[in-house]
């Protein structure tokens, strides 16, 4: 490795891509563009880069010749919507820390009527099959049919399997998960399988909705 003319040996060297520059065997090392990016992920594809059992991946689904990305958060296989995908590890680690308090809205169907009852519980919180205490911001009703309800759940914090784990405690069956937006991002009429990026008012939207939940603390007093 060349620093700014100089053969350095210990990888542990500091780096300023903005300032220095790097030399891999002859060739510039510079810094990738950032990239934010929206799928609607289907149903039966897990988010991860391989899996051991030879599913799809959101992978196969990303165009070619992409830097390296990585989920902003998770959906299990079953699950399907609105996934961002980034290489801006710092920004994807705010969108996902539960003390940011952003809001992910679901539409989800299960095998049961819903009543007022039944979703003042999912409110109240649920005691999991594991012993852990979860509840939802909001759950409304959409729409019923004779058999199935589809319900519009809002996390403002999200643990593994949160929505499933709850109403499995609650012996109901979930028939379909579909994550329709992320704070105000909408996951809109994005067909299954295809991404786009985020627009930057997009991002800033976010970003605001991020700040508005974690005010900057008063400056001390000297």
């Amino acid at each position: 490795m060349k620093w700014n003319g100089t053969v350095r040996r210990d990888t542990e060297t500091p780096v300023h891509l903005d300032k220095d520059r790097i030399e891999i065997d002859g060739l510039a090392v510079v810094r990738s563009s950032t990239i934010y990016l929206v799928l609607n992920k289907p149903r039966g594809v897990v988010t991860s880069a391989a899996d051991e059992k030879g599913r799809d991946t959101v992978y196969s689904l990303l165009p070619a010749n992409l830097p390296w990305l990585a989920p902003v958060g998770r959906l299990d296989k079953a699950s399907e919507g609105l996934l961002l995908l980034t290489n801006d590890s710092e920004w994807a680690a705010k969108i996902t820390a539960p003390e940011t308090h952003l809001d992910k809205t679901y539409h989800v169907q299960i095998n049961a009527i819903a009543d007022e009852t039944l979703l003042q519980q999912l409110r109240n919180g649920i005691r999991a099959t594991d012993g852990e205490i979860l509840r939802v911001k909001i759950a409304r009703v959409l729409r019923q049919g004779k058999h199935n309800s589809w319900l519009e759940i809002v996390l403002d914090e999200g643990k593994n399997r949160h929505i499933r784990r709850m109403l499995e405690a609650l012996r109901i069956e979930v028939l379909r998960l579909v994550r329709v937006a992320i704070g105000r991002l909408a996951l809109g009429d994005l067909a299954k399988g295809a991404t786009r990026l985020l627009e930057e008012k997009e991002k800033q939207a976010l970003d605001r909705a991020m700040q508005s939940q974690n005010p900057e603390p008063p400056s001390s007093v000297r």
